[in-house]
């Protein structure tokens, strides 16, 4: 209930922000480059103005041109506004732009990139040199501590390449079996590094490379298509959705890469507090970790989840503005009515909210049920890896009551009778013709019995827990043994495989065939 109390709350906020009025603050964002990672990072920051009444952003790209960034910040410091935001190109060259809007009395906020100055009112990243040694750790593991590596680097004076080198070169003391056959000055794009790492090929025929280290997974996947498929690659921005570092990492196009978080709306709230006059702090460091083919899976899952849930938050306050728009243009609805109009949208949210969270506690109460009808011998290696990518959310109490209160007798019986159901339905899982009749009579009880039990304790049928209890065994057969599809179906009651595939894709969203792959 608490996430769908989240949306509501998102939904509001946008709907609120939608309302015309005066504009409270203008702040400012310069940044170095336009890429993908900045894309993500500008849109979190849109995202993040929801929140907040009558703020304007207005944003500058400087396309890595430390002259084209010094102009575009002392422009939007011209245009007045209340904050600045800046990633720095370059550590030096763009300190006396910043500098003039601090001393202008413009807070300034640098993140991700740092500066030669002290002129700051607070700076946000994660740890640049940690992120260069962590992979340098990974890769002398991945190495087993001897072999050849290649480095692309990143944009020249930048802090994020500086460190990100140092932390990397630092790392791969402690490995002497480990060579660095060549060490690229890159510029963070994909091309550049294609013809770098083309130009060093054609001058060390011969040489071994096996692995190549990218200051950021563009310049990693520049390298690989130079180089091809021989060498394991390696980069950092771990950025989710498609061609991002997840889904690269998830289909073994790199080994590994390191998520750099964006935090747009953490960005946002941060100078909010500033403009506000809240306690904030003058440094923050973000959290970030390593992403490999052990956890690519489920975190690309978890991002493209929060991406969808992003995209129909935006769309919805795109219409919710085109509406506002044409409303103000014909000055037919007054706000009265407005408002009346976004509380319909509200209720009806809530009613959709509430249904699908019913059917969520449905098929949790379900889930949870059959977990706990599975063998502890189940718990092989495999299908503890899957459980641990795959966690199984516990159904929800009712109330706060419900938690306090301790298990009456009730509910101990009704566990009882349930191990005791699991015992029969696994004692005969196999057979094909096991019917509830043969359940009720294998637990001296009369079929009406055995469904009334069953329905009151789980809220569902002795046959949905048998067929959902055999598509669960199935999945452990089809991780566990190298049994066919077929003789998985049949191994578990299902009389036709390609009905065991049409309930099984009903199940778990895919066909039997994908669970190995």
């Amino acid at each position: 209930m608490r996430k769908s109390l989240f949306f509501i709350f998102i939904i509001a906020a946008a709907l609120a922000s939608c309302s015309p009025g005066k504009v409270k603050y203008r702040i400012g964002v310069s940044q170095c480059s336009e890429d993908i990672w900045r894309e993500k990072q500008n849109a979190e920051l849109r995202m993040g103005a929801y929140f907040h009444d009558n703020v304007e952003l207005k944003f500058a790209a400087a396309y890595d041109s430390d002259e084209r960034q010094v102009q575009q910040i002392d422009s939007l410091v011209n245009e007045g506004i209340d904050l600045l935001i800046v990633a720095p190109n370059q550590v030096m060259t763009i300190s006396p732009a910043i500098d003039r809007a601090y001393d202008n009395g413009i807070p300034v906020i640098v993140f991700e990139r740092k500066t030669s100055s002290q002129k700051f009112t607070a700076f946000i990243s994660a740890d640049n040199y940690e992120m260069g040694h962590v992979m340098g750790e990974y890769i002398v593991s991945r190495l087993h501590g001897n072999g050849n590596v290649l480095e692309i680097k990143g944009l020249a004076g930048s802090s994020p390449a500086i460190e990100r080198h140092n932390g990397f070169m630092d790392a791969l003391k402690s490995a002497p079996g480990i060579k660095v056959v060549g060490s690229l000055q890159g510029d963070w794009t994909e091309p550049t590094a294609y013809e770098t790492t083309r130009q060093w090929l054609a001058g060390h025929q011969g040489e071994r490379v096996d692995l190549v280290f990218g200051a950021n997974d563009r310049t990693a996947m520049g390298a690989r298509k130079a180089l091809g498929d021989g060498p394991l690659y390696c980069g950092i921005d771990g950025l989710p959705g498609k061609n991002g570092g997840i889904q690269l990492v998830r289909d073994s196009l790199l080994d590994a890469s390191y998520i750099y978080p964006t935090h747009g709306d953490q960005l946002l709230d941060l100078a909010f507090s500033i403009l506000e006059g809240q306690p904030y702090q003058k440094e923050t460091m973000l959290m970030s970790a390593i992403v490999t083919r052990d956890n690519a899976k489920v975190l690309y899952m978890q991002s493209e989840e929060i991406m969808h849930q992003a995209n129909r938050l935006d769309l919805l306050h795109e219409k919710a503005d085109t509406y506002l728009r044409e409303l103000d243009t014909q000055r037919v609805v007054s706000w009265l009515a407005l408002g009346i109009i976004g509380l319909m949208i509200v209720v009806f949210v809530l009613f959709y909210l509430y249904h699908l969270r019913k059917i969520a506690l449905q098929r949790e109460r379900v889930v949870s049920t059959l977990w706990n009808m599975e063998k502890s011998s189940a718990e092989t290696p495999e299908v503890a890896e899957v459980a641990a990518s795959n966690p199984v959310p516990a159904s929800e109490p009712k109330s706060e009551e419900d938690v306090a209160q301790p298990e009456s007798d009730g509910n101990a019986a009704g566990s009882l009778f349930i191990a005791r159901f699991r015992e029969a339905v696994e004692a005969r899982l196999d057979n094909s013709d096991l019917s509830v009749d043969d359940l009720a009579a294998d637990m001296n009880l009369s079929r009406v019995q055995l469904y009334r039990k069953v329905k009151s304790v789980t809220g569902f049928s002795p046959v949905e827990l048998l067929r959902t209890a055999r598509l669960s065994r199935a999945y452990q057969l089809l991780l566990t043994t190298d049994k066919s599809v077929s003789e998985v179906a049949y191994a578990v009651g299902f009389t036709a495989p390609s009905y065991f595939t049409k309930c099984f894709k009903e199940e778990y969203g895919m066909v039997p065939g994908d669970v190995r792959k």
